[in-house]
């Protein structure tokens, strides 16, 4: 399942390491939303008509999301996306970059959420804010020159757990269902007894220990652990929309994203995986320097709206 590190991704890692950054899960939640911001700060080489910031209202109060336009005419399909970190930390900037490569490769309208975080926040709150905003751009993506007939979900590591809650709750519930979900390197489980776990137990990019550690945040209390809202491998996966599951050989979370990518086919969804032995957590982060993770964007990008 997993290869040597890919030289390029190599060179970023120990580049990384270099500037002696402590683990996520060693700082307090501000400071690691923090570091979490200057490490991930977009740099915005990637040129599109224009990001557009709002507020909506959601259950638990307003929303702030970040529209990317691509500088192409006509109505294009639309994508809700949820950033990565753990629950804990993320923004929409940390993600804009991500947001505008999808924008310009699929094309296609990308609406970031900036959901509540853990801890101040546990488990349901981020969801319930990521599910008004997708019901919301259902009704007003063409603000945006979005198609509002065609919404897809998409999200990194702990927002793909949240973009796939989405698609449960659409399925479970009125809403019309996503037409995809595109799930890059996902939480989808609490069990750390699988084998990626010790592999890349100490990353790069992603410890078992950080994992551990905001696992703790999110939930309120242990029945949480078998709520599929949390742990959607453990839930029926029947009815869900057209998936695409991207997992990295040197993830701590590889495992679990194979499992559910498996889970999905088996249930009869149509299912999309794509594996990058070389990789690990966030790579698709470092198109800039790292060819591989170029080329599984376009990848990407070519099936996040149908």
């Amino acid at each position: 399942m997993s290869e040597p590190l890919d030289s390029d991704l190599a060179t970023i890692v120990d580049a990384f390491a270099a500037t002696g950054v402590p683990d996520w899960h060693t700082l307090t939640v501000e400071s690691a939303r923090e570091l979490e911001d200057d490490v991930f700060a977009p740099d915005r080489e990637t040129t599109v008509r224009y990001t557009r910031d709002v507020e909506i209202d959601g259950p638990h109060g307003s929303v702030p999301i970040r529209a990317v336009r691509p500088a192409v005419s006509g109505e294009l399909p639309t994508v809700v996306l949820y950033h990565g970190g753990l629950w804990a930390l993320g923004s929409l900037d940390s993600v804009e970059d991500i947001c505008r490569e999808i924008a310009v490769r699929a094309p296609a309208v990308v609406v970031a959420v900036d959901y509540r975080l853990a801890p101040e926040h546990p488990f349901p709150a981020g969801l319930d804010d990521c599910i008004a905003a997708y019901a919301w751009a259902r009704d007003n993506a063409d603000a945006f020159g979005g198609d509002r007939t065609r919404v897809s979900v998409a999200g990194t590591s702990a927002g793909a757990n949240l973009a796939t809650g989405v698609a449960r709750f659409c399925r479970d519930g009125d809403i019309p269902t996503p037409d995809r979900q595109t799930l890059l390197y996902p939480m989808v489980d609490d069990d750390r007894t699988r084998e990626s776990y010790t592999e890349n137990e100490s990353g790069p990019l992603l410890s078992r220990d950080a994992i551990e550690h905001f696992w703790e945040a999110y939930l309120r209390s242990p029945v949480d652990r078998a709520n599929p809202y949390v742990a959607p491998l453990r839930g029926d996966q029947s009815g869900l929309p057209t998936t695409t599951v991207v997992t990295a050989g040197h993830d701590p979370l590889r495992d679990e994203g194979v499992a559910y990518a498996e889970t999905l086919e088996t249930a009869g969804v149509e299912t999309d995986h794509h594996h990058y032995p070389s990789m690990c957590h966030g790579f698709l982060s470092l198109t800039d320097g790292v060819a591989v993770a170029d080329e599984a964007m376009d990848a990407v990008a070519d099936r996040i709206v149908d």
